[in-house]
């Protein structure tokens, strides 16, 4: 797997020096263009500007009617021009760093969408679309679009006219739009799209992880490490789960983040052990101990050049990746393949009475065989293994809802409070009342 370097600001940055010798022409037909338009315009009726990287239209490439009546009034203005381009340089700008769609409310008020068009690290410009309104327009709305429109020598009922042409369109057919767009546009073309994707991946991590920070904050922990998520990390590693890993490695990292802000040297210490942890599990998931070694060496060296937060995020995660593969095509992995429809059948399930034989029966496995993969391949009974998810469920549910316990402990799975309490207080130390009163802020 090619681990690709953050590109920063700089290197997004409009700049002439970078792209006054590369024109989008050069890099794809009129023809692949057209073809992007049409299935886009029979999907979602809506026309495409195309522009360069900065902000001008390329109107060889653009739709016929890619600006509606208003638009087309508003740029009859210098000005209105102006901050039109404007508009789309901000846009251009942000797409192109987080490598993803970016929508907005233009400075006349209405919406904007724009997909950046990368070759590799290499910014070019942007397809903007959806030129709409989220809703109906009333008074309200028309008179917040003639503040917007101050400086500009509009007539009002010129502007009103033109208004009430514009398309209606949902926020969330927008953003339907805009993710078929970027794979429609990437698929018709000849561009590279590795970074932009890895750029996309790290702002969707950064995301998850930002919410993960948000949650900790409910609680009030004074752990500094969360060895229960190392724990969980590994033995997802083990049985090759690779959506379930990078979910834990995600709240992993925003722990991490949480208790140790802005500290990098840190972030890297804590993800140099968590490389080796990765190591043993992948070890434990039948990888040869010798493609390990080289494989960690490499990976240390390079967590202490990465010099950002985000990187190192989004390289670990890619880390993550390989050591998951590596299980995938080891002698074990067969093993591991087949506790993994378990796993997964008890994370969806946990909420029901389950027994070791309707688990056994619902991966077709004999209850012994199971029993036996379980302990071997993941260290821990599988009872233990359904009680630690009802009973993490039943932590999230204590801190986020205003549920009572009884309600609780049915909607994790249990039939009997007393039971779930004496369950709970073994693996928490704390019974669910006193979790709740001692973790939830006031």
């Amino acid at each position: 797997m090619l681990f690709l370097q953050y590109h920063n600001c700089d290197d997004c940055n409009m700049s002439k020096k970078t792209t006054a010798n590369i024109k989008l022409k050069d890099l794809f037909s009129k023809e692949q263009c057209k073809k992007v338009e049409a299935a886009f315009m029979r999907n979602f009726q809506m026309s495409l500007e195309i522009t360069d990287i900065e902000g001008r239209e390329v109107r060889s490439f653009c739709s016929p009617k890619c600006h509606p009546a208003f638009c087309k009034r508003i740029r009859t203005s210098k000005t209105g021009l102006h901050r039109c381009r404007q508009d789309r340089l901000r846009s251009l700008n942000i797409s192109i760093e987080t490598g993803q769609p970016y929508i907005t409310v233009c400075h006349a008020g209405i919406v904007l969408g724009c997909v950046p068009i990368m070759e590799s690290d290499l910014p070019l410009g942007g397809l903007f679309f959806g030129k709409s309104a989220w809703e109906p327009f009333d008074e309200d709305i028309e008179s917040d679009i003639q503040k917007r429109l101050q400086g500009l020598r509009f007539g009002a009922g010129d502007i009103r006219n033109a208004l009430r042409k514009l398309p209606v369109i949902s926020a969330r057919r927008i953003h339907e739009a805009a993710e078929f767009l970027y794979i429609l546009f990437y698929q018709n073309t000849d561009l590279d799209p590795q970074v932009i994707q890895w750029r996309r991946q790290r702002s969707m991590q950064q995301s998850r992880i930002s919410e993960v920070i948000q949650e900790t904050k409910l609680l009030d922990s004074t752990e500094t490490y969360p060895y229960e998520l190392e724990c969980q990390l590994i033995a997802k590693v083990k049985i090759g789960d690779r959506t379930g890993a990078k979910e834990i490695l995600n709240s992993l990292l925003g722990r991490i983040l949480f208790n140790n802000p802005g500290n990098i040297n840190l972030l890297k210490a804590r993800l140099v052990e968590l490389l080796s942890v990765l190591s043993r599990a992948a070890a434990m998931g039948g990888v040869d101990i010798n493609i390990l070694l080289n494989k960690n060496l490499i990976y240390i060296n390079k967590v202490l050049t990465i010099n950002t937060q985000e990187d190192i995020c989004i390289w670990i995660s890619h880390a993550l990746d390989e050591f998951i593969e590596s299980v995938y095509t080891s002698q074990d992995a067969k093993k591991m393949q087949q506790l993994k429809p378990a796993v997964e059948f008890m994370q969806t399930n946990y909420e029901h009475p389950l027994m070791l034989p309707d688990i056994a029966k619902a991966v077709h496995l004999s209850v012994s065989r199971l029993a036996h993969l379980f302990r071997e391949q993941m260290g821990v009974t599988v009872v233990d293994y359904l009680t630690n998810i009802r009973i993490n469920h039943a932590k999230r549910m204590l801190l986020t809802t205003d549920n009572n316990c009884t309600r609780i402990c049915y909607e994790v799975g249990y039939n009997n409070q007393s039971y779930f309490t004496r369950v709970f207080k073994q693996i928490t130390g704390l019974t669910p009342r006193q979790f709740r009163n001692q973790n939830k802020r006031k």
